[in-house]
Protein backbone atom coordinates (compact mmCIF):
# COMPACT_ATOMS: atom_id res chain seq x y z
CA UNK A 1 0.00 0.00 0.00
CA UNK A 2 1.36 3.56 -0.79
CA UNK A 3 2.49 5.54 2.14
CA UNK A 4 0.54 8.41 1.52
CA UNK A 5 -3.15 6.18 1.29
CA UNK A 6 -2.32 4.74 4.47
CA UNK A 7 -2.09 8.20 6.31
CA UNK A 8 -5.41 8.76 5.40
CA UNK A 9 -8.09 9.04 7.77
CA UNK A 10 -11.81 8.45 7.19
CA UNK A 11 -13.92 11.19 8.37
CA UNK A 12 -18.00 11.91 8.64
CA UNK A 13 -19.65 14.90 9.10
CA UNK A 14 -22.36 16.48 8.24
CA UNK A 15 -22.43 19.39 5.89
CA UNK A 16 -25.55 21.70 4.86
CA UNK A 17 -27.43 18.92 6.03
CA UNK A 18 -25.65 16.15 3.79
CA UNK A 19 -24.05 13.21 5.50
CA UNK A 20 -20.45 13.25 4.04
CA UNK A 21 -17.37 10.43 4.33
CA UNK A 22 -14.32 11.93 3.95
CA UNK A 23 -11.28 10.35 3.86
CA UNK A 24 -8.27 13.08 5.05
CA UNK A 25 -4.79 13.63 5.85
CA UNK A 26 -4.06 14.26 9.85
CA UNK A 27 -3.04 17.30 9.42
CA UNK A 28 -5.50 18.64 6.43
CA UNK A 29 -7.57 21.45 8.26
CA UNK A 30 -11.42 21.79 7.76
CA UNK A 31 -10.94 24.71 5.70
CA UNK A 32 -9.01 22.69 3.11
CA UNK A 33 -11.21 19.84 3.37
CA UNK A 34 -14.34 21.84 3.14
CA UNK A 35 -12.88 23.86 0.24
CA UNK A 36 -10.61 21.29 -1.74
CA UNK A 37 -12.60 18.15 -1.46
CA UNK A 38 -15.88 19.36 -1.24
CA UNK A 39 -15.84 22.61 -3.32
CA UNK A 40 -17.17 24.79 -0.82
CA UNK A 41 -15.56 28.20 -1.21
CA UNK A 42 -17.58 30.26 0.96
CA UNK A 43 -15.21 29.32 3.80
CA UNK A 44 -11.78 31.72 2.78
CA UNK A 45 -8.47 31.28 3.79
CA UNK A 46 -7.33 34.17 5.08
CA UNK A 47 -4.70 34.70 8.25
CA UNK A 48 -4.84 30.82 8.69
CA UNK A 49 -4.22 31.23 12.27
CA UNK A 50 -7.48 32.08 13.37
CA UNK A 51 -7.62 36.17 13.74
CA UNK A 52 -9.57 37.14 10.65
CA UNK A 53 -12.48 34.91 10.42
CA UNK A 54 -12.79 34.58 6.91
CA UNK A 55 -12.94 30.72 7.43
CA UNK A 56 -15.86 31.18 9.84
CA UNK A 57 -18.42 28.11 9.40
CA UNK A 58 -21.18 27.13 12.35
CA UNK A 59 -20.53 24.10 14.07
CA UNK A 60 -23.65 22.19 15.76
CA UNK A 61 -24.83 25.77 16.38
CA UNK A 62 -21.67 27.96 17.06
CA UNK A 63 -19.33 29.78 14.52
CA UNK A 64 -15.61 28.45 14.63
CA UNK A 65 -12.70 29.30 12.49
CA UNK A 66 -12.65 25.97 9.96
CA UNK A 67 -8.25 27.06 9.87
CA UNK A 68 -7.62 26.44 12.94
CA UNK A 69 -9.56 22.90 12.94
CA UNK A 70 -8.07 20.12 11.99
CA UNK A 71 -10.74 18.12 9.96
CA UNK A 72 -10.23 14.94 11.97
CA UNK A 73 -11.68 16.34 14.85
CA UNK A 74 -14.95 17.53 12.80
CA UNK A 75 -15.88 13.74 13.19
CA UNK A 76 -19.92 13.09 13.27
CA UNK A 77 -20.34 16.90 13.88
CA UNK A 78 -23.12 19.14 11.83
CA UNK A 79 -21.75 21.80 9.83
CA UNK A 80 -22.62 24.61 8.02
CA UNK A 81 -21.22 26.19 5.44
CA UNK A 82 -22.01 29.53 3.76
CA UNK A 83 -23.16 28.02 0.94
CA UNK A 84 -25.57 25.85 3.46
CA UNK A 85 -27.41 30.07 4.38
CA UNK A 86 -27.84 31.07 0.93
CA UNK A 87 -30.83 33.55 1.12
CA UNK A 88 -31.21 33.51 4.91
CA UNK A 89 -32.34 36.93 6.33
CA UNK A 90 -28.97 37.57 7.47
CA UNK A 91 -27.19 36.89 4.06
CA UNK A 92 -30.67 39.01 2.29
CA UNK A 93 -29.51 41.71 5.48
CA UNK A 94 -26.46 42.00 4.44
CA UNK A 95 -27.46 42.65 0.41
CA UNK A 96 -29.85 44.97 1.72
CA UNK A 97 -27.27 47.19 4.00
CA UNK A 98 -24.61 47.02 1.41
CA UNK A 99 -22.24 45.42 4.39
CA UNK A 100 -19.53 45.05 1.85
CA UNK A 101 -17.53 46.01 -0.54
CA UNK A 102 -14.58 43.36 -2.18
CA UNK A 103 -17.14 40.51 -0.84
CA UNK A 104 -13.92 38.14 0.58
CA UNK A 105 -14.94 38.29 3.93
CA UNK A 106 -18.40 38.58 3.67
CA UNK A 107 -19.09 34.71 4.16
CA UNK A 108 -17.06 34.68 7.59
CA UNK A 109 -19.07 37.63 8.76
CA UNK A 110 -22.56 35.99 7.68
CA UNK A 111 -21.75 32.82 9.44
CA UNK A 112 -20.45 34.86 12.73
CA UNK A 113 -23.96 36.68 12.53
CA UNK A 114 -25.88 33.72 11.86
CA UNK A 115 -24.28 32.30 14.86
CA UNK A 116 -24.72 35.28 16.79
CA UNK A 117 -28.67 35.22 16.17
CA UNK A 118 -28.80 31.49 17.02
CA UNK A 119 -27.03 31.67 20.32
CA UNK A 120 -28.20 34.83 21.33
CA UNK A 121 -31.62 36.20 19.78
CA UNK A 122 -31.92 39.00 22.36
CA UNK A 123 -28.62 40.37 21.68
CA UNK A 124 -28.22 44.02 23.44
CA UNK A 125 -25.66 46.29 20.68
CA UNK A 126 -23.02 46.05 23.28
CA UNK A 127 -23.00 42.53 22.42
CA UNK A 128 -23.41 42.22 18.90
CA UNK A 129 -20.25 44.91 18.92
CA UNK A 130 -18.04 42.56 21.02
CA UNK A 131 -19.16 39.35 18.89
CA UNK A 132 -18.30 41.29 15.21
CA UNK A 133 -14.73 41.94 16.84
CA UNK A 134 -13.56 38.45 15.49
CA UNK A 135 -14.01 39.05 11.86
CA UNK A 136 -11.87 41.24 9.86
CA UNK A 137 -12.83 43.81 7.16
CA UNK A 138 -10.05 45.81 5.55
CA UNK A 139 -12.13 47.72 3.03
CA UNK A 140 -15.75 49.04 4.30
CA UNK A 141 -17.28 50.42 7.63
CA UNK A 142 -17.95 48.46 10.15
CA UNK A 143 -21.36 49.99 10.76
CA UNK A 144 -23.05 48.87 7.83
CA UNK A 145 -21.86 45.41 8.84
CA UNK A 146 -23.61 46.36 12.37
CA UNK A 147 -26.60 47.60 10.44
CA UNK A 148 -26.98 44.27 8.74
CA UNK A 149 -26.83 42.57 12.30
CA UNK A 150 -29.69 44.72 13.94
CA UNK A 151 -31.72 44.85 10.64
CA UNK A 152 -31.22 40.52 10.75
CA UNK A 153 -32.58 40.92 14.35
CA UNK A 154 -35.71 42.94 13.58
CA UNK A 155 -36.87 41.95 10.24
CA UNK A 156 -39.91 40.34 9.78
CA UNK A 157 -37.76 37.13 8.92
CA UNK A 158 -36.09 36.56 12.27
CA UNK A 159 -39.05 34.85 14.20
CA UNK A 160 -36.97 31.56 11.63
CA UNK A 161 -34.24 32.40 13.58
CA UNK A 162 -34.39 30.21 16.53
CA UNK A 163 -31.72 29.35 18.68
CA UNK A 164 -29.58 26.06 18.13
CA UNK A 165 -31.63 25.40 14.74
CA UNK A 166 -28.69 25.01 12.60
CA UNK A 167 -27.08 22.20 12.51
CA UNK A 168 -28.74 20.15 14.97
CA UNK A 169 -31.81 18.59 13.18
CA UNK A 170 -30.29 14.95 13.32
CA UNK A 171 -28.51 14.93 16.42
CA UNK A 172 -25.33 13.81 14.79
CA UNK A 173 -22.21 14.09 17.66
CA UNK A 174 -21.14 16.83 19.67
CA UNK A 175 -18.33 19.23 19.99
CA UNK A 176 -17.43 19.61 23.38
CA UNK A 177 -15.02 22.23 23.07
CA UNK A 178 -15.08 25.94 21.11
CA UNK A 179 -12.48 26.96 19.03
CA UNK A 180 -14.12 29.38 17.32
CA UNK A 181 -15.14 32.93 17.02
CA UNK A 182 -16.84 32.96 21.06
CA UNK A 183 -18.13 31.03 23.44
CA UNK A 184 -21.86 30.66 24.47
Amino acid sequence: MPENVKSLYSVEMRINGEKKTIRVRASETLLHTLRDHLGLTGCKPGCENGDCGACTIIMNGLPFKSCIMLAVEAEGQNITTAEGLVDSPVQQAFVQKQAFQCGYCTPGFIMNCQGLLDAHPGADDETIRLWLESNICRCTSYEEIHEAVMSAFTSENAEKLVPGKLGKEDGVGRHSSHTGSHGA
